[in-house]
């Protein structure tokens, strides 16, 4: 089936097709980082571990055209403060917007100290603390993700993180888009590096003369960024692995053809060409018909050439006729974002049944684009079918977990002849006698 010339053929393919799941493995398998760029990741990140500020400094020429030396690293914080000053009164009052409603669901999610005695009659609990040193990637090649700020370093300051550093790539000049140093500065954060790309994530690793390493990286970023990411996992910790976007709409007879298309189109729209764009429909005059908006509406948008590259290589269509195919589809691909365009009784069981998306839209009012500015959640989510096991950003992702445990001889008494068979069992004698030391 095709679309036509400007968007190129639609790959159409039938759950009941006979090499369906091979296909649809293949087609998610390209979003896996070629070996080369992992080979290329690995020597960046090892020179900047090696040579430190020269290194971003070589780097940020080389792929920003940013001259930098590293006095010129960190933003002033003067800088931040006058960027806000530059937005219009309507851009301040949407970051603010989005700001509130942001606080509003992720302070919700804030976890509480607690206390309990356990069988044993000896008192268990946990606390929480924020990490000490968090750094936040911020995208701002392509386009400047200015809403990426405020979901991440929002969800960093209700976890009260002492730390915030941000890296956000600058333009050949050093400069960084007023946006995005306004959304910084509204966030509360005044660490801010003109540095992006993998060197960012080396920096923040490794740490160099002019840059603190952090604990923890956050932040969604481009193929390179995500692979960079994986690989300082141990050295440091990430959230999770957010890459180039990715979108799912099933639909039925119900959607609204028009607003799909747009959907589809505003994802693909980043235009690194590695985004993973499908369309699940209850048959193929659905898929047709969007199709068939994604066409015109194509002509309207001013990056049509990238996202028509987008599409050309990662657009899939497939057409199934039962709402738990429909759900096995979306586990197997476990997309960053899923929407919801069908009808009861599809809705709920489809929320009920997709078990690994990052965020689920519901119903054809609900934009991909409100969860990605303003709705709330945070839109830094897993990609590239990592959403298997790691789940959209949140508030806990900037604390830690510490488990509290505290016996008196009587606990101890209760407890000691169950540690006593585990000792003889694991052959650890001395695990064993250091409990039945304080039973006697």
């Amino acid at each position: 089936m095709a679309i036509a010339a400007t968007l190129g053929p639609v790959r159409l393919l039938s759950y009941t097709d006979k090499n369906f799941a091979d296909e649809l493995a293949a087609f998610c398998r390209g979003a896996a980082v070629p070996e080369e760029t992992a080979r290329a990741v690995t020597a960046l990140l090892a020179d900047v571990r090696d040579r430190g500020d020269l290194a971003v400094a070589e780097y940020a020429a080389r792929f920003d055209g940013a001259h930098l030396t590293p006095d010129r690293f960190r933003v002033k914080k003067a800088d931040l403060a006058g960027a806000m000053k530059r937005l219009s009164a309507g851009e301040r009052k949407a970051l603010q917007a989005a700001h509130a409603s942001i606080v509003d669901f992720n302070r919700r999610s804030l976890p509480k100290a607690w206390e309990a005695r356990n069988p044993h009659g000896a008192r268990v609990g946990e606390k929480f603390d924020p990490i000490r040193r968090v750094g936040l990637y911020v995208p701002g090649g392509q386009v400047p993700l200015v809403s990426t700020v405020l979901m991440t370093a929002t969800l960093a300051q209700l976890a009260g993180c002492p730390e915030i550093a941000a890296f956000t790539p600058s333009g050949p000049r050093g400069r960084v888009a007023d946006g995005l140093l306004a959304a910084l500065h509204l966030a509360g954060v005044t660490e801010v590096y003109r540095i992006g790309g993998v060197q960012a994530i080396g920096a923040m690793a490794y740490g160099t003369a002019t840059i603190p390493a952090v604990d923890k990286v956050f932040g969604p970023g481009s193929a390179w960024v995500c692979e960079a990411k994986r690989q300082v996992f141990g050295t440091v910790g990430v959230d999770s692995l957010p890459g180039p976007s990715e979108l799912m709409v099933i639909a039925d007879d119900s959607v609204r053809a028009d607003w799909a298309a747009a959907d589809l189109l505003a994802q693909a729209e980043h235009g690194s060409g590695r985004e993973k764009i499908y369309l699940i429909a209850t048959s193929p005059a659905i898929v047709a018909a969007i199709a068939t908006e994604m066409e015109a509406q194509s002509k309207l948008i001013s990056r049509s050439e990238k996202t028509a590259r987008v599409l050309a290589e990662g657009f899939l269509t497939v057409v199934v006729k039962k709402v738990e195919q429909a759900a096995e589809i979306a586990n197997y691909v476990a997309p960053e974002h899923l929407e919801l365009l069908v009808r009861e009784p599809w809705v709920a069981k489809l929320t009920q049944a997709v078990t690994t998306a990052g965020a689920i839209m519901i119903g054809n009012h609900t934009a991909t684009a409100l969860g990605d500015f303003t709705a709330g959640p945070s839109h830094v989510l897993p990609t590239g079918r990592a959403g298997r096991f790691f789940s959209g950003l949140r508030v806990t992702d900037f604390m830690r977990r510490t488990s509290l445990v505290r016996y008196d001889r009587a606990g101890v008494r209760k407890a000691a002849p169950v540690v006593a068979a585990f000792a003889a069992m694991e052959q650890l004698d001395a695990h064993g006698r250091s409990v039945a030391v304080r039973a006697e």
